[in-house]
């Protein structure tokens, strides 16, 4: 699908991208569940940072595998990536819960006798935001020991 712009592969233009954004949208995430307060006013950015993350993985995973082609298997790196969209997506959707349920009022989840369900996203999003973080640095280390590996040698300590 996405291989060259300019004769430039896509795929480390798109990986820059979605360096910056999920990771941002994991610290924002966790910013909500932790501070309840935050979640109506900034709810929304964070929710719309982590989706345009969630669809940009994608695009890095096909701009990977047209790179793949010039350049040759990157092994584990390339299995890692094909991972990160099963901690993106839930990070954007519970970043979404979060957002939505701030916007209800007490009143109306205590009648509802969910008065408990804030409290239960909250704690997903944060293991979410954890485990999407890791995930995004095991994605970038071993992309980065799939370019590197072979160029940059250990000076010994000189």
């Amino acid at each position: 699908m996405l291989d060259l712009i300019d004769g430039l592969p896509v795929h480390p233009l798109v990986v820059h991208a979605v360096v910056v954004l999920l990771p941002l949208a994991a610290l924002g995430t966790l910013g909500l569940a932790l501070v309840p307060r935050w979640r109506a006013h900034y709810g929304p950015l964070v929710t719309g940072i982590a989706a345009l993350a969630a669809v940009l993985v994608p695009v890095a995973t096909s701009s990977g595998e047209a790179l793949e082609k010039h350049v040759g298997d990157p092994g584990r790196h390339a299995q890692l990536g094909d991972q990160l969209i099963w901690f993106a997506v839930p990070l954007a959707v519970l970043a979404l819960v979060l957002t939505v349920l701030a916007r209800r009022t007490t009143a109306d989840r205590a009648s509802s006798g969910r008065a408990w369900l804030p409290t239960a996203v909250a704690a997903l999003a944060a293991v979410a935001a954890i485990a999407t973080s890791v995930q995004v640095y095991r994605v970038g280390e071993s992309g980065a020991r799939a370019v590197w590996s072979d160029q940059v040698h250990s000076s010994g300590g000189r």
